[in-house]
């Protein structure tokens, strides 16, 4: 501002001395006039000046208004807000894209302040890669429970409506990740959306043709040319200059003709429906089991009929007269007959849950996998959570759950792996995999025997999604915060029960936190001992 002020004090002081030295020549009122003039053209660049400083300030303030009243939410009830998928990804996208832009329109006139304080949290922000992870979460909600785009959209989620709304630019983003990626399926889904929000009036940044551009190269790689003609014609009619849709337009065209004569048919307008789920076919992916899984996940497809569900019973159990058990016995019921799955109620205690996260939140990474070609660990794009192990020496409560699981199972834990506090966020999940390793050459099995037995806590409630499945027999168990869920991974002759692969299906609505011990085989020898075949 003190430049600008500067600059214009500098300009009337030359014209002003210009006049003085013309008027000494000729006494013309003219010459004034080009003044008058002169000033006039100044004062109306300090009113852009000020007019552009005003509307970068309101923006500001605008963005500081709605940021305060979201964060008084949000600070709140951090988890819950959370919870619900779209806030977590549009606090991805807020971090990571937004107040980028932010600190771009300050930097246009510094503000030191502003800037240092944007530069000390800015290491703690998300990048490119958390945002996109976060959009492709969205995509594996919309997914496995069969949602629209325009659900996610408006915030109807299953059992529930919310205030969290996308955005024809959210929208467009999200088509985008996916275009970037290759995969034209969710690309079509998401630009669609945009396109509908924006031909309804809502406002966005970015423009029809921007939209209309991705559409018709997505849709023409789903394989649909008479509708990728249609979107292409509309982008033609709106920028006729477009420097590929001309191009486009008759490539996709002669394509058609050529098509319909070879196989000597006629040509079909595209349809007007809307693109939507289940306009076009999902691409099949590697997991063989991907349809019988989700169904699951969606509560589908269960294989317990009233028979069966007959022999299942709830009873006392005390550990074979434990004496930690005897006087409060735990309560078990049977979540399954074959294999045998129970569950045990009120195992960790709310005191002890709160603890448990308490000791697990600064240790929280990337959960990994193990290759199973070269055994190393690292990460899959099919276990998406957070993870922590926890020693006896943490805390005294890890060494009481310890001696719980051991109490109420019966086996020993000296030989088992330390307690692994697992958290799953926005789509969270881990896709169909065994408890045991098939590998037998695996160092980690040399000295401890491999994974006899999974005992599972869940230290939460979960809203919606999140359950833990069984494909391969059609089982579906729920979580219920202080409950455990425990099965054997082993059959008594020490062969693998191929049975167990079994999921975590993504969380759609909530914050799913569980703890796990995996009880490995030495020292079972004669709490557990061998059967005479391979499948006792």
């Amino acid at each position: 501002m003190k430049r600008v002020l500067s600059f214009i004090f500098w300009a009337l002081l030359f014209c002003c001395r210009c006049w003085t030295t013309q008027a000494e020549i000729f006494t013309s009122i003219s010459q004034m006039t080009d003044l008058i003039y002169t000033e006039k053209e100044l004062v109306q660049s300090l009113r852009e000046y000020i007019k552009a400083e005003e509307s970068k300030l309101a923006a500001v303030k605008s963005w500081a208004n709605k940021l305060d009243a979201l964060t008084i939410v949000s600070t709140s009830d951090p988890e819950g807000y959370l919870a619900h998928p779209v806030n977590a990804y549009k606090l991805m996208k807020r971090l990571n894209t937004e107040w980028s832009e932010l600190e771009t329109l300050v930097l246009e006139n510094p503000s030191d302040g502003f800037i240092s304080n944007m530069s000390t949290h800015r290491q703690y922000f998300p990048d490119e890669e958390d945002e996109t992870g976060a959009a492709k979460a969205l995509m594996r909600l919309q997914d496995t429970y069969q949602l629209d785009s325009e659900a996610f959209s408006r915030g109807r989620l299953p059992g529930m409506h919310s205030n969290a709304l996308l955005s024809v630019d959210d929208c467009f983003d999200m088509g985008k990740t996916a275009y970037n990626d290759a995969d034209y399926y969710h690309a079509v889904l998401w630009l669609q959306q945009a396109l509908k929000q924006l031909d309804a009036g809502e406002e966005a940044v970015v423009s029809k043709a921007d939209i209309l551009d991705y559409l018709s190269y997505s849709v023409y790689q789903m394989g649909d040319l008479p509708r990728a003609i249609e979107l292409t014609r509309r982008l033609v009619a709106i920028d006729s200059s477009h420097q590929r849709a001309g191009g486009n337009l008759r490539y996709f065209e002669r394509l058609l003709m050529k098509q319909l004569n070879e196989l000597n048919q006629e040509y079909q307008p595209a349809s007007e429906e809307p693109i939507q789920l289940g306009t076009y076919s999902r691409p099949k992916d590697h997991l063989p089991e991907r349809e019988a899984y989700e169904a699951l996940c969606r509560g589908e497809g269960l294989q317990m009929d009233e028979v069966r569900r007959s022999r299942l019973f709830c009873r006392y159990q005390d550990g074979n007269r434990s004496a930690r058990l005897l006087l409060k016995p735990m309560k078990e019921e049977d979540e399954w007959d074959s294999p045998h799955i129970v569950r045990y109620l009120e195992v960790l205690s709310d005191e002890e849950i709160k603890k448990i996260k308490e000791l697990a939140r600064p240790r929280l990474a990337r959960a990994t996998v193990r290759d199973p070609k070269t055994g190393v660990l690292t990460t899959a794009n099919y276990r998406v959570s957070k993870s922590a192990w926890l020693e006896e020496e943490d805390d005294p409560v890890i060494e009481r759950v310890n001696q719980r699981i051991q109490d109420i199972t019966g086996l020993t834990v000296d030989t088992a792996e330390l307690l692994q506090v697992a958290n799953y966020g926005v789509g969270g999940q881990y896709e169909p995999h065994y408890d045991f390793s098939r590998r037998p050459i695996d160092r980690t099995l040399m000295v401890d025997g491999n994974r006899l037995a999974t005992f599972l806590n869940y230290m939460s409630d979960v809203e919606a999604g999140g359950a833990t499945v069984f494909p391969d027999f059609g089982a579906a168990i729920r979580p219920r915060k202080g409950t455990a869920v425990f099965w054997y991974n082993l059959f008594k002759s020490g062969e693998g029960d191929y049975r167990t692969r079994h999921a975590a299906c993504p969380v759609l609505v909530g914050s799913k936190w569980v703890s796990n011990k995996w009880i490995h085989e030495r020292g079972q020898e004669f709490l557990r001992p061998c059967g005479l075949t391979e499948v006792d």
